[in-house]
């Protein structure tokens, strides 16, 4: 009894917060890999290991020590799986005016969720059909609970708020920042020229080029929302969690956006 109560009082405060810190992280993670790919990953890792203390509680040996000697090298496997990401977010931090851009707000970057109901959507919604009726292609990425930015390569940091005038003269030919995709997180614009990793599906509809591609690739990673404009024929597209809507109406693209970034933020748990 005496023996217990000594222990208790020999946890120092640096080792609570410890645990709070290592917790604080583990639940800030939780919401980077939410509504992506990278979910499975964890969640399969985390399989495995549960499967390995109950083999290695039933004393079975052999199939004990190959999980074992998996699970050993599990962080060597996150970083290979990860590189990307991983150098993104290195180089980011090396940046000279990453810390004066996000001074207050470094922590939050990285690994805070974003607020759905900062996103106003109508002049997201103004842009994209004056593109499509002057058949200027577009591509405009629409955070929803993740944060996209660790999938993008390159782009220009804009940090401006939703603008559909600033929107239609990103993509005119003349401008400099038309490549590429717009990247709306947290109810700002806050890159252009962003270069994302294309998809893979070998079942696109006729029709569709790079930008398709582009759109359901971060649709594959990530719970955002993209949309794309073609530049032949001005028709209007939706990807979103890991498909196409190909060729939409305006009426429907309208109402679908709507209720795909409403329908998020409803089903988000309250924290």
């Amino acid at each position: 009894m005496h023996s217990h109560f000594f222990l208790f009082i020999d946890l120092r405060w640096f080792d609570i917060l410890d645990i709070l810190l290592v917790a604080y992280l583990i639940y800030r993670l939780y919401y980077v890999v939410k509504g992506t790919a990278a979910i499975n990953i964890f969640l399969g890792i985390l399989s495995i290991y549960v499967i390995w203390k109950v083999v290695e509680a039933l004393q079975m040996q052999m199939l004990s020590e190959i999980l074992g000697q998996f699970i050993g090298v599990g962080v060597i496997a996150l970083i290979i799986v990860f590189q990307q990401e991983l150098r993104k977010f290195l180089l980011m931090l090396g940046k000279r005016d990453f810390y004066k851009r996000n001074k207050g707000n470094l922590f939050n970057r990285f690994f805070k969720e974003v607020d759905e109901e900062a996103i106003d959507l109508e002049p997201i919604i103004k842009a994209t059909e004056i593109l499509a009726n002057n058949l200027v292609g577009g591509l405009i990425i629409v955070a929803r609970e993740s944060n996209p930015s660790m999938h993008v390569m390159g782009g220009q940091y804009l940090g401006a708020s939703i603008n559909s005038d600033l929107i239609v003269s990103i993509f005119q030919k003349d401008s400099p920042l038309h490549d590429g995709a717009i990247l709306i997180h947290g109810g700002q614009m806050k890159m252009a020229q962003c270069i994302l990793n294309v998809s893979e599906n070998r079942n696109m509809p006729e029709g569709t080029g790079l930008r398709h591609r582009s759109g359901l690739g971060i649709a594959e990673q990530t719970d955002a929302i993209a949309i794309i404009i073609s530049e032949q024929t001005g028709s209007i597209s939706l990807a979103h969690d890991a498909k196409l809507d190909y060729d939409i109406s305006r009426v429907e693209f309208e109402v679908e956006l709507k209720r795909l970034i409403h329908h998020k933020r409803k089903n988000k748990p309250e924290i």
